[in-house]
């Protein structure tokens, strides 16, 4: 290898890749591009200036079934592990989840619906709060927040898994119906919405997770909102808790939402209840079930352990103890960002329309995905959520970064992390929120392979993996878009 070096073979290798993209990029037609002003016309906004003057909770919850009634007869690709590979059967449904929040200030109410997929496009999800907005049938609406619980054994909604690297794996059909019944549900949470209170506590999950990559630095807090309806009706749940959804491994042929769907099943076991709405955390770097080396190629063993692991973290959820009373104050904003593309593998299967993520170009024929962040307060200060289009990796959550010694670049870290732009009592992440944009990893410890960066995973001078790289926009995606949720958790200040 040190006289492949010597020979400058990595660099020439390197050099014709950016040639052959530079000249893919040079005859793409201008129409594949795009701006933020073009793709933020569905974009709500929210406030613009917080306030803390709201007078009662008013919360409504629907949901919908997405999985198509032809799942072995038509052709659907699972996500988020092996492409080529349809799903043959239904374990548990897709569904999604809405929940339409008021403080009755008189300045509006927020939508926020998670929906059970490996993850979705801005661009979808901008198609489906057109739907929700033209239907003129949620007045003084502020903001639509969509979200996807990253299970990785729903149907294709990105692209990515189809017959091979180069095919669509997205099933038009599908889409379109996914499109309409997730705006459906977000319609019939506002026309289910009914006064009372919201509650707010935490527990620590014991013995569920584990981090594959080092720092070893993960949240394993369970968030909880409950909202009690005044008359005395089933109660809604919002649960956060970060953790890959892939309990049933890398083999599973079956349509699941993995271990939410057995989570929720617990709770209702315990309460009656079956307004549940699961939404993913901060689960780069990468967090997952504590079992998945076991069950990674074991479905058999899978089938077990999503229905256990689901169970275990019900139990977590029902067993919170520390409730607290949110005070009736919402506030959202929200602002678009252009986050640099470097990934060249998915800007190539971008344009040949595998992904349809929203891409700009500068002068320089650099390419950007255009995306968004948003901040969100519960109560007067009491709860502060950051919603990331992405899988963030936990320190840029927490500031626990690597050391310069301990970096696969041997630098360190020169932006604030969310923990340093707090202002509430508690504070988490919404992940996979309105975009997805693959694994957000700190610029010191972003590490690409020698020959093929983006294509091969490469391995460090101490031995490390740096898979998750080749799932990732670029070095500059973690700081962009920290520096915008910076810029914006400050202009409401």
């Amino acid at each position: 290898m040190g006289f492949l070096r010597f020979l400058k073979l990595p660099e020439l290798v390197r050099g014709i890749i950016s040639g052959l993209l530079s000249l893919i990029i040079l005859y793409v037609p201008a129409s594949t591009y795009t701006t933020v002003e073009e793709t933020s016309e569905y974009m709500l906004t929210g406030d613009k200036a917080f306030s803390y003057t709201g007078e009662k909770w008013t919360v409504g919850f629907s949901k919908e079934v997405l999985t198509p009634d032809d799942i072995t007869e038509g052709t659907y690709y699972i996500a988020g592990y092996n492409p080529d590979n349809p799903a043959q059967s239904v374990l548990d449904d897709m569904h999604a989840k809405a929940v339409y929040l008021d403080d009755n200030s008189g300045r509006g109410g927020v939508a926020i619906c998670a929906i059970d997929c490996v993850g979705i496009s801005r661009k979808d999800i901008n198609d489906i709060r057109k739907i929700v907005i033209e239907s003129g049938k949620i007045p003084n609406l502020k903001s639509i927040n969509i979200c996807a619980t990253h299970t990785h054994s729903a149907i294709d909604t990105q692209g990515l898994w189809g017959k091979n690297f180069l095919s669509d794996g997205k099933n038009e059909e599908f889409m379109n119906r996914l499109k309409e019944l997730t705006a459906k549900a977000i319609i019939d949470a506002y026309n289910a919405r009914k006064d009372g209170s919201l509650y707010f506590g935490t527990a620590e999950s014991e013995g569920l997770l584990t981090d594959t990559r080092t720092p070893v630095d993960y949240d394993a807090t369970i968030t909880r909102i409950r909202f009690q309806p005044a008359d005395g009706t089933d109660d809604t749940y919002i649960v956060n808790f970060a953790c890959h959804a892939e309990c049933l491994g890398a083999r599973t042929t079956v349509v699941s939402a993995d271990f939410p769907a057995y989570m929720e099943k617990e709770m209702v076991e315990q309460t009656g209840v079956a307004n549940v709405v699961f939404i993913n955390g901060a689960i780069g770097g990468l967090i997952t079930c504590e079992k998945l080396d076991d069950v990674l190629r074991n479905f058999e063993l899978g089938l077990e352990y999503v229905k256990e692991f689901g169970r275990d973290t019900g139990k977590a959820v029902m067993s919170i103890n520390n409730e607290i009373a949110l005070e009736p104050a919402l506030n959202i904003k929200t602002e678009a960002v252009e986050i640099p593309c470097n990934n060249t593998a998915l800007i190539l299967v971008r344009f040949l329309g595998v992904l349809n993520n929203d891409i700009s170009k500068d002068k320089n024929r650099n390419i950007s995905i255009i995306s968004e962040v948003s901040y969100m307060e519960l109560g007067n200060k009491q709860i502060g959520v950051y919603m990331i289009p992405g899988e963030l990796s936990p320190e840029l959550e927490s500031g626990n970064f690597l050391s310069a010694d301990e970096s696969a670049n041997g630098t360190h870290v020169d932006y604030r992390s969310l923990s340093e732009m707090s202002r509430c009592k508690h504070n988490f992440v919404l992940g996979l929120c309105n975009d997805e944009l693959g694994y957000i990893i700190p610029e010191n410890d972003f590490y690409l392979h020698e020959w093929l960066p983006y294509f091969n995973n490469a391995v460090d001078e101490s031995g490390r993996k740096h898979y998750e790289e080749t799932n990732s926009l670029g070095p500059k995606a973690a700081g962009k878009i920290l520096d915008a949720m910076d810029k914006l958790i400050s202009s409401v200040e």
